[in-house]
């Protein structure tokens, strides 16, 4: 493979796309069911032992199984949603394996951030005779917004950091294009641009999601 402008900026549209797509299920996913995991908790909204325990059983198998392995586990899967051998060697390739294996660590940040209310305030909204989803969007998704744009942040890091393994399928990416630039050819100074490329797009995640976490504390002041 060798280095093009053109093929840069390919890799770098085809990171982006996986990430925010696959990001985006993997939330529609692990939100809801962080919100469960942490309403049915102990000291939660709605106590439920046994749903909480098989939430939290399903949760930590699934944030236990590596990438690598997920994208061989659901190959029968990918080819039955995309047509069997359809979806290999496209960017969306991975979405499937990346929402696998993000969705469950989603939900545990999503949980441990609804855990660091005070439980004061629902306690006041539960007083004032507000109903159950009430208190989950307007209190305690409300009060959690800072944190919850925090984990957000290192939720979609973590993504971009297993789109690595895109290159077993074939799946594009900067990543992949990098690692077949360096490793495969030689062309080690197009490898570390494209390294740049990802620590920039790092970097400009984390700081506009800082940069909006600090307005959200200001406005909360």
């Amino acid at each position: 493979m060798s280095f093009t402008v053109e093929g840069l900026m390919n890799s770098i549209v085809e990171t982006i796309l996986m990430v925010l797509v696959s990001t985006l299920i993997a939330y529609i996913i692990g939100l809801p069911l962080g919100i469960l995991l942490s309403i049915t908790s102990k000291k939660g909204l709605k106590p439920n032992k046994y749903v909480n325990t098989i939430l939290g059983i399903i949760v930590n198998i699934l944030r236990s199984i590596p990438c690598l392995l997920a994208i061989v586990i659901l190959i029968p899967l990918s080819n039955i949603i995309l047509g069997k051998g359809n979806w290999q060697g496209h960017w969306y390739s991975m979405i499937i394996p990346l929402v696998f294996v993000s969705f469950g660590f989603i939900a545990r940040m999503v949980e441990t951030s609804l855990n660091e209310i005070e439980n004061g305030k629902i306690e006041a909204a539960k007083s004032l005779g507000a109903t159950t989803f009430q208190i989950i969007y307007k209190v305690m998704l409300s009060e959690a917004r800072s944190s919850l744009l925090s984990g957000f942040a290192v939720s979609i890091v973590s993504i971009i950091g297993y789109t690595s393994f895109a290159g077993y399928i074939a799946g594009g990416g900067l990543i992949y294009y990098a690692f077949n630039l360096g490793f495969y050819g030689t062309n080690e100074t197009a490898m570390w641009l494209c390294v740049i490329a990802i620590i920039i797009i790092v970097q400009i995640i984390q700081e506009v999601t800082l940069l909006i976490s600090r307005k959200i504390d200001r406005k909360r002041r």
